[in-house]
């Protein structure tokens, strides 16, 4: 196995078992805290010595005691977790932190059962003045103030500053990751860019940069050869099940890029610097752009998208749409507009994790191809 398979390995391995891996952080001391979809302030978790645990869903997850909370038109990420939280699965957590964008995930927060105690807060949605920035911090001061009495410890601003160090890293290094995989997409298959993306859910994240930094140096020591396929960016709320992403390698698709809340929304923004963390968190929320759930009048996603696709040198962008995901559905007919002003080809794939088939994804996806 060379170098580059066995960091890929390794990566994967914390992506496809998920519970496996935070078990091992919590045997060594390390508390768990859930991350509900899909942004919250990492940092004050990590900077309590604590591990921040990415709750999204199952691949292929098998609903049924969450119908009896969740409505059947509720999305299937939040069934899916729903249905976790019922069935023990995030029972080893010790707090789960709800940040509430949608309809949905404010009903989840007042139904949840779980164990852990449940902390709620709320992202002010007008975002760009000022006032923003100090109802966030206040919110924060709730999270920081909440976590040390669950946790049972004090979550110091040189701590939280830290967090930030460490996760600004990880942002640097995941966007150089991007650039890089894009290039090589016969090393980087769909699944393999999307894990060792995913893994970052599930590990300390100084952890996953070291070894996001050592797989993209082995990387660039291989030569560059011509991709023969197609090259598409995804955008959405999330890719998966991996047996979706496979399609895409079926019919020689390389994902160069992606715009989904799962992935590299995550790490588009760096937290700025400066004296006060809670305050720095918070303007990292007002300068990020490009999410339905963050929103901005503006609505500069679809030239985000196009620009991203130019620099990419993208074929089209593929929409995974999150059935029944109500901020997304609002946001496709503004962007679509401008991809066909633009001349950018697209296509939109009904996204749902609980689906036990993806037979009409792969004929979609194929005749895509034929298509491109």
């Amino acid at each position: 196995m060379s170098k580059i398979d066995e960091l890929i390995s390794k990566l994967q391995e914390v992506a496809n078992h998920p519970q496996k891996t935070v078990l091992a952080y919590k045997k060594s001391g390390k508390k768990l805290v859930g991350m509900m979809p899909y942004y919250a302030p990492e940092e004050i978790v990590y900077a309590a010595g604590a591990l921040p645990v990415g709750l999204f869903g199952a691949q292929k997850p098998v609903i049924s005691e969450a119908r009896t909370y969740l409505p059947p038109f509720a999305c299937s990420l939040m069934q899916a977790d729903m249905e976790l939280q019922l069935n023990g699965t995030y029972d080893c957590l010790d707090a789960v932190i709800f940040s509430v964008p949608c309809d949905t995930l404010r009903c989840m927060s007042q139904k949840w059962h779980g164990k852990a105690p449940v902390i709620v807060f709320t992202h002010p949605q007008n975002r760009k003045i000022e006032a923003a920035v100090d109802f966030l911090k206040a919110e924060y001061e709730g999270v920081r103030s909440e976590l040390e009495k669950i946790l049972g410890v004090t979550i110091s601003d040189m701590a939280i500053q830290e967090a930030i160090r460490v996760y600004n890293a990880n942002r640097q290094v995941m966007r150089e990751f991007c650039d890089v995989a894009a290039q090589y997409p016969q090393i980087f298959t769909p699944v393999k860019r999307h894990d060792v993306i995913k893994a970052r859910w599930f590990m300390d994240k100084a952890e996953h940069t070291a070894l996001v930094r050592e797989l993209i140096d082995a990387v660039k020591a291989e030569k560059v050869t011509p991709w023969n396929g197609k090259k598409v960016i995804l955008s959405g709320i999330m890719a998966e099940p991996d047996e979706l992403l496979d399609i895409f390698q079926e019919f020689n698709l390389a994902v160069v890029a992606d715009d989904l809340a799962q992935e590299s929304r995550q790490f588009r923004t760096d937290v700025p610097y400066g004296i006060d963390p809670l305050e720095q968190l918070s303007k990292q929320w007002q300068d990020f752009d490009g999410c339905p759930l963050a929103m901005n009048t503006d609505k500069p996603r679809g030239q985000m998208l196009i620009d991203m696709a130019k620099k990419y040198n993208a074929d089209a962008v593929v929409v995974c749409m999150m059935r029944f995901c109500d901020p997304e559905e609002f946001d496709y007919p503004i962007y679509k507009v401008e991809f066909e002003k633009a001349g950018l080809r697209y296509t939109v794939l009904d996204v749902d994790i609980e689906s036990p088939s993806l037979e009409q994804l792969r004929t979609r996806i194929q005749a895509f191809s034929e298509i491109l």
